[in-house]
């Protein structure tokens, strides 16, 4: 991959919101913002660019889930006997089938907008609990996927331990568990030095400093966190409070720590059958409501938890097309923001990828459940989908300004959709039809729905995502007809990356 361009100029960028013109940009070679000066014009050598807005954050993503797009919705139901068929493609994953999912899934992400995604991941294991002959061999398929076509990727490796409240887990989600908070905590120190080696190997870097297992650095394990290591708590249904203080205890400090709650209503019944308490509320007794938290969905809370959350300074992950195809329901963010939360989007089960068209049913939802029109402002979209998700990643404010990341997309303000939108009003009229060219640390990664070249490459070197998608899913579905046969103990799966990436 190319290094980052001497700089950039915007003819518009949306900053805090508010279109400035004229706007140039220098990187430095970190990839990130050495200076910032409105109102000029470009030099030359500068790569131009039209209408942009900041860096997209996808804070809640499981890329296995993308499989499902298309083939559960004429099935009726609800969450939990979608659940069913999440749990049979869970057990057809191997470490090679993951890395030609995600990468096909990260390249759909990126060219659609999203320059950064968080990734809730919990298939540790194989399906019967053993581990992998690779140490880590799930999570570096990740971190490869990611690297090979370039978005920025914070992994958020799970803890999972229990199939319910009170209950073992179940023979499906044998892959998931670790044993205990402890076995856990283990496995996510000895990830975080394996990717810290594998980010070194990279880049010719030191792995050692401030990596080492019990290290109390940040949880950046990558050269300009193109990668990075965060943590996530299943749920209250899958970890006990027990176990979560000891999880609490054991991470690092300014480690980004994200968790479900409150998807569903049988969760919180579940709760305080058991506890007494709201998943918030045992959380909050925990100590857990911090700045560093982020909670997904937060979709039936009561008006103790909004006023919790918002006290707390923490993040509320909506994920607008997935709330809404799973029958979740609407959830209460624009109180949430108002009591002092900040709120950030995610694809989660990627039936729709598409930054913008999250951040419109953030709004569509308001409005379906008020009656009223302008619950959130564009400027406040924009910083849900942009530094808001940041900041819930650990990838600091995403707000253009120098010493942050160089990442930016740029938006077609001609396209039958956006045609006389006024740029501010741009997050209400594009969708990710309308991307042309992502930078991500400075670099051209993608541009008019194509990765760059250098960025990607598959068996054919295509640079098209629906490539890619269409090779990962043939083979899944060999897969289905061959019953499911893991393979990773010989295709591929060894100590050294094959080339291009690929674990």
């Amino acid at each position: 991959m190319s290094g980052p361009a001497g700089a950039y100029w915007c003819e518009t960028l949306l900053i805090d919101g508010a279109p400035v013109t004229g706007v140039r940009l220098e990187t430095g070679p970190d990839g990130r913002l050495s200076r910032v000066t409105s109102g000029t014009g470009p030099l030359p050598g500068d790569v131009r660019l039209g209408t942009v807005l900041p860096g997209l954050a996808n804070a809640h993503s499981h890329a296995f889930h993308r499989t499902l797009r298309g083939r559960t919705h004429a099935d009726g139901g609800d969450f939990w006997k979608w659940r069913e068929a999440m749990y049979e493609l869970a057990g057809r994953l191997d470490p090679d089938r993951y890395y030609l999912l995600a990468r096909a899934v990260f390249a759909e992400m990126l060219v659609s907008g999203f320059t950064a995604v968080g990734e809730f991941h919990y298939l540790h294991h194989r399906p019967d609990g053993s581990r992998h002959p690779r140490e880590h061999a799930m999570e570096r398929a990740l971190a490869a996927a990611a690297r090979s076509v370039g978005i920025r990727l914070v992994l958020l490796d799970t803890v999972y331990l229990a199939g319910g409240i009170g209950a073992p887990l179940a023979p499906e989600q044998l892959a998931f568990g670790d044993g205990s908070a402890a076995g856990w905590l283990a496995r996510w120190h000895s990830l975080r030095a394996a990717l810290a080696r594998d980010a070194a190997g990279d880049t010719g870097t030191n792995a050692d400093a401030g990596t080492a297992a019990g290290g109390d650095t940040d949880a950046h394990t990558d050269a300009g966190a193109r990668v990075s290591l965060g943590a996530a708590i299943h749920s209250v249904r899958a970890v006990t409070p027990d176990a979560m203080r000891e999880v609490l205890r054991g991470l690092p400090a300014g480690v980004p720590l994200h968790i479900h709650v409150s998807e569903q209503p049988r969760e919180n019944a579940d709760c305080l059958a058991a506890y007494g308490r709201t998943p918030t509320g045992v959380l909050a007794g925990l100590g857990a409501l911090e700045s560093r938290l982020s909670l997904v969905h937060a979709t039936h809370l009561t008006d103790e938890d909004v006023a919790l959350i918002g006290a707390s300074g923490a993040t509320v992950v909506i994920c607008p097309t997935t709330e809404a195809d799973l029958g979740d329901g609407i959830g209460p963010a624009l109180r949430l923001q108002q009591a002092g939360a900040r709120i950030a989007i995610g694809s989660d089960q990627n039936a729709v990828i598409d930054p913008l068209l999250e951040l419109r049913g953030l709004e569509a939802g308001e409005r379906l459940a008020s009656g009223r029109r302008g619950r959130f402002s564009p400027a406040e979209l924009l910083a849900a989908g942009g530094r808001n998700g940041y900041a819930s990643l650990g990838l600091g404010d995403n707000r253009l300004r120098p010493g942050e990341f160089c990442d930016l997309v740029e938006v077609a303000t001609d396209s039958i959709r956006t045609a006389g939108s006024l740029p501010g009003q741009l997050p209400l009229t594009a969708t990710g039809a309308d991307v042309r060219r992502v930078i991500v640390g400075g670099r051209v990664v993608a541009d008019a729905g194509v990765l760059v070249p250098g960025a990607a490459a598959g068996p054919a070197g295509s640079l098209r995502p629906e490539v890619l998608l269409r090779e990962a899913f043939a083979a899944l579905d060999s897969t289905a007809t061959a019953g499911g046969t893991d393979t990773s103990t010989t295709a591929g799966v060894t100590d050294t990356p094959a080339p291009g990436g690929r674990p």
